[in-house]
């Protein structure tokens, strides 16, 4: 049983969300704080500024963090995966897509499955990082080959004289 996702995980989902937040509320009630007494009134910039850097940053963290399944395992010809205390197993051949994207942080695997599932129809996790930037990461593709396997695509193997 071999470990596909990040330990960053747990961070980018927990930890920085609760340090943007929390320095975006810091920073409205320390502003209304140094507004008091003065005659600036410009104070409300303070607080709307704030709230559409929460805004935004909710919907990007929605799109690219939030999503991600906690723990992903590869058995083998299954994916266990855990989050928030529930578990699921997945044939490799119930798998329908796979999507793998690098060029994005934290990079980001998207497995759609055939049928719906108690943590939906779309399991997304971050593979582990590399030192290297926007490198591959082999054992996804080594998965990706293995569930294209699982489903019965062999490839073309014939490539020569146009035969594609």
């Amino acid at each position: 049983m071999k470990k596909l996702t990040s330990k960053s995980t747990f961070f980018n989902k927990k930890i920085f969300p609760t340090i943007w937040f929390g320095f975006l509320a810091v920073f409205v009630i320390t502003s209304q704080f140094a507004g008091e007494g003065g005659e600036n009134s410009s104070g409300a910039i303070f607080v709307i500024m704030p709230f559409f850097m929460a805004l935004f940053g909710y919907f990007i963290m929605k799109k690219l963090v939030f999503d991600l399944i906690d723990e992903v395992y590869d058995e083998g010809d299954t994916l266990l995966f855990k989050n928030a205390g529930k578990e699921l197993r997945i044939s490799l051949s119930d798998i329908k897509n796979v999507s793998y994207q690098t060029m994005m942080n934290p990079p980001k695997v998207t497995i759609s499955l055939r049928q719906e599932t108690v943590l939906g129809s779309e399991l997304s996790f971050s593979p582990p990082l590399s030192l290297i930037p926007f490198k591959k990461n082999k054992d996804i593709e080594d998965l990706i080959n293995r569930i294209d396997q699982a489903r019965g695509y062999q490839g073309n193997k014939d490539v020569s004289a146009g035969n594609v």
